[in-house]
């Protein structure tokens, strides 16, 4: 078996495009993070865009993509795309090694390129705990040629997202998302 190659927070940052495979095995996690709860929704009018977790009825499309939970397709309504204003909330548990400089960092890419880029520290983790973080950030202008783009070409929108701890790669999940037109969205469930 090929070894793998030690993939840092300086790599993923330079990336142009989506990754074609994982950087790294799903043995990599050591450190039993295990994420709860995952909530988007709109900043200024706190409308819920898509909910999942333990114990709350989910809002929202989503589907594991051929079985491999590192890898999930995402429906979301058309109106994610023009919000100015995001805010998230994770919650995630910790297993019984502390996490020292937790940090992700998520690239977005429509057709093979850059649209948003962030970057996020949670700091440190205490073992065993259950930790939640909010962060309300600036979405990137779309522009209306390229949301419709993005509208008419299902799932060509993807995100690659790298979890490290003291700057060494522990997860690497990767994501594709269909956005649908207002009345759809209402229709699949949810997803207004």
């Amino acid at each position: 078996m090929a070894k793998m190659i030690s993939v840092g927070p300086n790599d993923v940052l330079s990336l142009t495009k989506p990754t074609t495979k994982f950087l790294c095995p799903a043995s990599s996690s050591t450190h039993n993070i295990e994420f709860l709860r995952f909530a988007i929704r709109d900043d200024a009018s706190k409308r819920v865009f898509f909910e999942v977790g333990h114990g709350v009825p989910m809002v929202g499309s989503m589907e594991v993509d051929g079985g491999n939970f590192r890898s999930i397709k995402y429906t979301f309504s058309e109106n994610v795309l023009r919000l100015p204003i995001v805010s998230t909330s994770l919650t995630f548990k910790v297993g019984e090694k502390a996490v020292t400089n937790f940090r992700m960092i998520e690239r977005h890419y429509f057709r093979n390129q850059l649209i948003k880029s962030y970057d996020f520290s949670f700091g440190f983790c205490i073992p065993g705990s259950i930790n939640s973080w909010e962060a309300i950030y600036d979405v990137p202008t779309l522009n209306d040629d390229i949301i419709q783009k993005m509208i008419a070409n299902p799932f060509q929108t993807m995100s690659d997202s790298f979890y490290f701890v003291d700057d060494e790669l522990i997860m690497h999940n990767k994501a594709c998302y269909q956005y649908v037109r207002e009345d759809q969205a209402v229709r699949l469930g949810g997803l207004s």
